[in-house]
């Protein structure tokens, strides 16, 4: 029996409890009354970070262990990452964590998890009314929207609802992460690049230790 078994069993037992349906508004604002993260673009995948949270306050140490600058969501036996990803025909990918700390987690306990909520999710408008409901409600364009904007002319759709469907429990080993991609991805809120993170394409899940928990 592997160190993390215990781990694998407490989160199959719980987590059908977690909510399924996630509506942009009311999370926000639910996310808002709790002073957790309320204002970020990605809302759904900190509502995923904060009702985890709950659940398991009593099961799991929040956060996990420090590597270099990077803390680990969660620690049971060993480190987990949260991870919330949108379910696309085009799109497999999901950018895990920093590499270095996630090569220093395994060293310390031989072992890393990763827990992904996939989800279906609905998107703003064209005339991106959530959106707007969104920065209104934030009292305005942060320093970090606008110095993004004045990057790129691109703004992404805004999710505006999320349906869970899924989560997948993986757990690699050192010679996993020779399996994973890598992403150098995007910026800081400083402006400065960020370091190089693994990343895993769903499509290949087969080739490390997963557990799926259907919802």
């Amino acid at each position: 029996m592997e160190i993390y078994n215990n781990d694998i069993e407490i989160l199959k037992t719980n987590l059908p409890d977690i909510p399924k349906v996630w509506d942009g508004k009311s999370c926000i604002l639910e996310l808002k009354e709790a002073g957790y993260q309320w204002k970020q673009m990605e809302w759904w995948a900190f509502y995923f970070e904060y009702q985890f949270k709950k659940l398991f306050a009593d099961k799991f140490s929040f956060p996990g262990d420090k590597f270099d600058n990077v803390f680990f969501d969660l620690r049971g036996v060993i480190n987990w990452d949260l991870k919330a990803k949108a379910i696309k025909s085009d799109d497999h990918k999901v950018i895990l964590n920093d590499k270095s700390a996630m090569k220093q987690s395994i060293k310390k306990d031989k072992f890393h998890g990763e827990i992904i909520a996939l989800c279906d999710v609905e998107y703003n408008d064209i005339n991106r009314t959530f959106q707007r409901w969104h920065t209104e409600l934030k009292g305005g364009k942060s320093k970090y929207e606008q110095a993004r904007e004045n990057r790129t002319s691109i703004s992404r759709y805004r999710k505006t609802k999320a349906e869970l469907t899924e989560i997948v429990l993986l757990v690699l080993k050192k010679d996993d992460l020779d399996l994973l991609g890598t992403m150098k991805q995007g910026r800081n809120s400083n402006g400065l690049s960020r370091p190089e993170k693994y990343m895993l394409d769903l499509e290949t899940i087969d080739k490390f230790e997963n557990h799926i928990i259907k919802l």
